[in-house]
């Protein structure tokens, strides 16, 4: 029983680290289930089949697309060309798809994917509904999935500032816009993009705004090769919030959390001061009063040769290290005019390899110098002229301005999506833009609920997950080991001696002592006193003589002990040890007298 108990802590333990590893998520995810009541979905022994529908938006929306139909329309393909960029890949002419997923894909979902590599993609659609920032909240929403994982390359999308000249054949990476949104990888660097363009209110110029980064581990989300979830909040309160998989992984203030602030600081360093020629920068100078020691020896070297070293017996000293290649050869077009004489190229000396010390002139190994103290410096000691680390003073800022509402931006007309990406295959579906939280949320169980449900029933077991995570961590085998060990070797110490224990139990049940009555006590001492009289006799009077006044004694001693055990009955184990003693000593006929005169009792 201690062994399977042990067994079943451990394995709960393992599997709740490694699943808690394995997702790599700290906070807490709402449960979109609730909203998902008409999704018609049968479950079957282990399969799961769910039948797809479309979603379909259940109030006002700026913008929604889910690709099923196959086709692009209303999504324009980019036909310029980026600029500062070389000519081969200027141009934007990679290449978009309308597929299926290619793992845990339902029948008639289909998504836009990128399908080229090393090449620059762009795309856009016309918002339905133009989105102006006054009185309602902003929410984008949309699903990525790598499905080959990420090299390097982004998925996030463009809001587009609404101008008169916007065209979408011309849309590249200087194109106007509004709101940067959405995930970004290269290298080793996870990034979650939210990025808004603010407008100086007094010289008209954009400014880029980028949140501060979030606190949270986003590699998972790159790697696992599933669909996932992206959602941007934007309220009129001027706060935001970032969602992964309706889980929040980031919010704050378009006031304090984005990265130049919004409103410039008050005050700003005045660009005419400059520092004064006599300001004393230095903490510490040296001690003027200071002085060379005597002894301080400044010739001395850093190292010098060991006096204790001693050439290595087998030492070559007259065998060079490098010999003339016996095996080189002239080169035909060699001309000792314009090249010069000839010499053949130098290589180890086949006698100076590891069989012995070394070759040549032997020299003798340097060591430190004990007496090595270097250059003499002057310690050092605080400045009594320190004055501080100068720095500008501060004058007003003549740039200055307070803008309390940064939410109202340049509205949007149209989404686009500009990227570039050395890993084809990410896949993009689902986008809606609108102001009701709900109407996102029900978009979001109608398209990415479902697929959500499953992936998580084609995910493998229990047993495939911590290989695969095994796969990922080495250092998991150990832990896999000692989970095996530890019950193992709990098992052969708590359970193993068990028999050994019973049998002891079994043996000393037989050992219970049994009470004794007066009479039964007095029949049995008359018994053995009379089979020790004939044993007795044959041993000669002349005996008896000698140890009358022994065995007086003794039958007075034994008859005191008796009246004790008549007066204790209760002293069961005093009893049976005397009778064993009296069974062994009468055993023996040729013992000698003076234990047999020891069981005499008398009778009164």
């Amino acid at each position: 029983m201690q062994f399977q108990w042990d067994w079943l802590c451990f394995s709960v333990l393992l599997f709740n680290a490694v699943k808690a590893e394995y997702q790599g998520s700290e906070v807490e995810v709402e449960d979109f289930d609730k909203n998902s009541e008409d999704a018609n979905v049968d479950k079957s022994g282990s399969s799961l089949e769910v039948v797809y529908k479309t979603p379909k938006p259940t109030g006002e929306v700026h913008f929604t697309e889910t690709f099923d139909d196959g086709m692009l329309s209303g999504w324009v393909l980019s036909q310029t060309k980026k600029e500062d960029t070389d000519e081969d890949i200027a141009k934007y002419d990679g290449r978009w798809e309308i597929e299926p997923l290619k793992e845990n894909m339902m029948p008639g979902d289909r998504g836009l994917v990128l399908k080229s590599i090393a090449k620059h993609h762009a795309i856009s659609a016309m918002l339905t509904e133009p989105f102006i920032f006054d009185s309602k909240p902003l929410i984008i929403q949309y699903e990525v999935n790598f499905q080959d994982g990420i090299d390097c390359g982004g998925a996030y999308v463009k809001l587009l500032s609404q101008s008169d000249d916007l065209s979408l054949e011309y849309f590249y990476d200087r194109t106007p816009y509004t709101i940067m949104f959405g995930p970004d990888k290269c290298g080793e660097d996870y990034k979650l993009h939210f990025i808004f363009r603010h407008k100086h209110p007094k010289t008209g110029d954009y400014e880029e705004k980028h949140a501060k980064r979030f606190d949270v581990d986003l590699k998972i989300f790159y790697t696992d090769k599933k669909t996932h979830l992206y959602t941007l909040v934007l309220k009129p309160d001027n706060t935001f919030e970032v969602s992964i998989d309706q889980t929040v992984v980031g919010k704050g203030s378009l006031l304090e959390d984005v990265v130049p602030p919004v409103n410039p600081p008050l005050e700003i360093e005045d660009p005419n001061d400059k520092k004064p020629e006599e300001w004393d920068e230095r903490a510490k100078i040296p001690d003027s009063n200071a002085v060379k020691p005597d002894d301080w020896n400044e010739d001395e070297p850093p190292n010098i040769e060991d006096p204790d070293a001693v050439k290595p017996e087998d030492w070559l000293d007259d065998e060079p290290e490098y010999i003339p290649d016996p095996n080189a050869k002239k080169p035909e077009d060699w001309d000792e005019e314009m090249d010069g004489e000839w010499e053949a190229p130098q290589i180890p000396n086949p006698k100076c390899d590891k069989s012995v010390s070394g070759c040549g002139e032997w020299v003798r190994p340097l060591i430190s110098n004990p007496n090595y103290k270097g250059k003499w410096k002057p310690p050092m000691i605080d400045n009594p002229n320190y004055q501080g680390i100068w720095s500008p003073q501060k004058i007003p800022n003549p740039d200055y301005f307070e803008d309390p509402h940064p939410f109202q931006m340049t509205p949007v007309s149209a989404i686009g999506l500009e990227l570039w990406s050395m890993t084809s295959d990410i896949y993009f579906d689902n986008f809606i833009i609108c102001s009701d939280k709900e109407i996102a949320d029900r978009w979001a169980a109608d398209g990415w609920g479902l697929k959500k449900l499953v992936a998580s029933a084609n995910e493998p077991g229990m047993f495939s997950q911590l290989i695969a995570a095994a796969e990922e961590r080495p250092w998991l085998w150990i832990l896999y080991i000692l989970t095996l060990a530890v019950p193992v070797g709990l098992g052969v110490l708590f359970c193993w001696p068990s028999k050994k224990v019973d049998e002891d139990l079994e043996y000393k049940k037989t050992d219970v002592a049994k009470p004794v009555t007066k009479g039964e006590l007095e029949q049995e001492m008359q018994g053995q006193e009379e089979e020790l009289e004939g044993p007795n006799d044959n041993a000669g009077d002349g005996e008896d003589e000698c140890g009358e006044d022994e065995d007086s004694e003794e039958e007075n001693e034994t008859a005191q002990g008796s009246r004790e055990e008549e007066s204790s009955k209760s002293n069961k184990s005093g009893s049976e040890d005397e009778m064993k003693e009296a069974d062994e000593s009468t055993g023996s006929g040729d013992g000698p007298a003076k234990s047999v005169r020891k069981r005499r009792v008398r009778k009164d």
